[in-house]
């Protein structure tokens, strides 16, 4: 069985998808972080069957949940002080996000204007849908988050 400590001062991110840690510790840029980081991948989980895990020692300030929730707002962040859970986040998804993905849209006036920002809205919530603030494009799971 595989033991990893555990971290003083932090964050822990939980229920993530099985094998969705690395794309989370990508966009939420932890490489850049003079920072701990464990990734768990394939855990063992009874609500999941498998899970992925990320310990993080550093302040939570340090992470954007708009993002991590954009990825995923099912994931659970645990807040770390002293070694002891002091807080648990819920992640909703946001209203509005900025330069986490791009408009493909070639028409779209993001394609033009290369340093107007990539700004998307949560367009039906039920569905989970984003859509461009500038044509409307819908945002769909095969375009690359831009990070």
């Amino acid at each position: 069985m595989l033991n990893v400590g555990k971290i003083e001062e932090g964050f822990v991110l939980d229920h993530i998808k099985a094998g969705r840690s690395l794309d989370i510790y990508e966009h939420l840029q932890l490489d850049k972080l003079d920072c701990t980081v464990a990734i768990i991948k394939n855990a063992r989980s009874g609500k999941m069957g498998k899970k992925d895990i990320l310990k993080v020692e550093c302040d939570i300030d340090m992470l954007d949940l708009d993002v991590l929730a954009f990825i995923d707002h099912n994931i659970t962040v645990n807040v770390i002080k002293n070694g002891d859970i002091v807080e648990k986040k819920v992640l909703v998804l946001p209203a509005q996000i900025k330069n986490v993905i791009r408009c493909h849209n070639p028409r779209c006036i993001t394609s033009i204007e290369q340093e107007l920002p990539h700004i998307f809205y949560l367009a039906d919530a039920e569905k989970e849908s984003y859509r461009c603030k500038y044509c409307e494009e819908k945002y769909t799971e095969t375009a690359k988050i831009n990070r």
